[in-house]
């Protein structure tokens, strides 16, 4: 008798079945990041808009023009800024309607929808919609996980 060489149809199923778990494990911790990159870039273009902000103020002494708040440049009016598709909408608005400050909010969209806005005001105060209610918690107030 010749000896085959060769997997068995058994073998060959145990190693499906391993490679399918691993990728059952490995891709939610997959998404995870890259969910936590886009929102890393957002946060980059808010500073980058709260800088733009800050600029616009020292030369104007105001951070409206005209009738309502300035409007930013459109560089920085979604995140990413260098790559086609766009997670985030990033818009200024006047804290309670007075000229002297602002809150920059930066809304997910797309893939990213549901990971709550992250904002950034005139005093650098940041705050991150971690629950997705709508609203800035008490312990919501900064950009990661968990604020002390």
């Amino acid at each position: 008798m010749s000896k085959q060489s060769g997997f068995t149809l058994i073998e060959l199923m145990i190693t499906v079945a391993i490679v399918a778990i691993l990728a059952a494990i490995a891709y939610p911790s997959y998404t995870e990041q890259v969910k936590k990159g886009r929102r890393a870039d957002a946060k980059a273009v808010l500073s980058e808009a709260n800088q733009w902000m800050h600029r616009y103020y020292s030369n104007n002494f105001s951070f409206t023009a005209g009738a309502g708040v300035t409007p930013l440049p459109a560089g920085l009016q979604e995140s990413p800024k260098d790559t086609g598709d766009k997670f985030y909408d990033i818009v200024p608005s006047l804290v309670g309607g007075d000229p002297q400050t602002f809150l920059l909010t930066a809304t997910p969209k797309g893939a990213q929808a549901g990971d709550g806005m992250l904002t950034i005001d005139n005093l650098g105060n940041k705050g991150w919609d971690r629950n997705n209610n709508g609203a800035i918690d008490g312990d919501e107030g900064c950009w990661e996980k968990s604020c002390n």
